[in-house]
């Protein structure tokens, strides 16, 4: 087992070297509005998750999954270049759906405020939606 702040830190590296290797390195029309969000990183360091957002639709997000899957190979040959490691974590690529429903909660949660002014005009005075917008 790794010492977690080793884990933390590889995990960093590899966030950061599959983000640059994805936006300037990458030449495939597919590869549009990704965003890696987060790195994890097994306690054997035989694999690390890398989850990512795709700004789009559907069908972006599909590209995007097949363009990774296409690419894994050359983002893992640049994260080994930055890896001083005997072995590179096998990188799994996964979509993260977290942005997705933190909009959709704060939705439900604007459309509550609203449902609730609209019965009581003096309800919830000190939130402020407009500002909360920003």
């Amino acid at each position: 087992m790794a010492n977690p702040r080793t884990l933390a830190r590889i995990a960093a590296r590899i966030k950061e070297r599959a983000a640059y290797a994805i936006e300037f390195e990458i030449s495939d029309p597919r590869s549009a509005f990704i965003t890696i969000t987060e790195v994890t990183v097994s306690n054997d360091l035989a694999s690390a998750t890398v989850l990512y957002s795709v700004l789009g639709t559907e069908g972006d997000k599909s590209k995007v999954k097949h363009m990774l899957s296409d690419a894994a190979g050359f983002i893992q040959r640049k994260v080994s270049r930055v890896l001083s490691m005997r072995r590179v974590p096998h990188l799994i690529f996964l979509f993260d759906d977290s942005i997705e429903k933190a909009a959709a909660m704060d939705a439900l949660i604007r459309g509550a405020i609203e449902s609730d002014r609209s019965i009581n005009p003096v309800a919830h005075g000190e939130i402020d939606l407009d500002k909360e917008a920003e």
